[in-house]
């Protein structure tokens, strides 16, 4: 029966993709807002098949974790950091979407308003 080939294949679906936000929920900061979390949980559920740990360790999950923190940073507190590391994360993150968003001044531009 198709149809139930059907539910049987989204019901697996839905069942990978809570187990990978139950997953990912481990590496909520207690100080990040649902906002960002949400965001940032987006950013690294897209990127966790990329980066997962080799059997003989490496890292790669905890690079993907810095990455994350390095675009949420850079987007909800106005960090800056090196521009190919920006530019790096903010490719990863192309695609998720971040509503009302804070802006921030650089003290670059502050600096030039103040010598105009």
């Amino acid at each position: 029966m198709v149809g139930g080939e059907a539910a049987a294949a989204v019901e697996e679906l839905v069942s990978g993709v809570r187990q990978a936000a139950d997953f990912a929920e481990q590496f909520r900061s207690y100080s990040e807002s649902e906002k960002q979390w949400k965001a940032r949980m987006e950013f690294i559920l897209r990127h966790l098949p990329d980066f997962r740990d080799p059997p003989d360790g490496g890292g790669r999950l905890d690079q993907l974790l810095s990455l994350s923190m390095v675009w949420a940073n850079h987007l909800f507190l106005g960090c800056s950091y090196n521009k190919d590391l920006l530019d790096k994360v903010m490719e990863m993150a192309d695609g998720i979407e971040v509503e009302d968003l804070p802006q921030f001044t650089t003290r670059s531009e502050l600096m030039k308003k103040h010598q105009s």
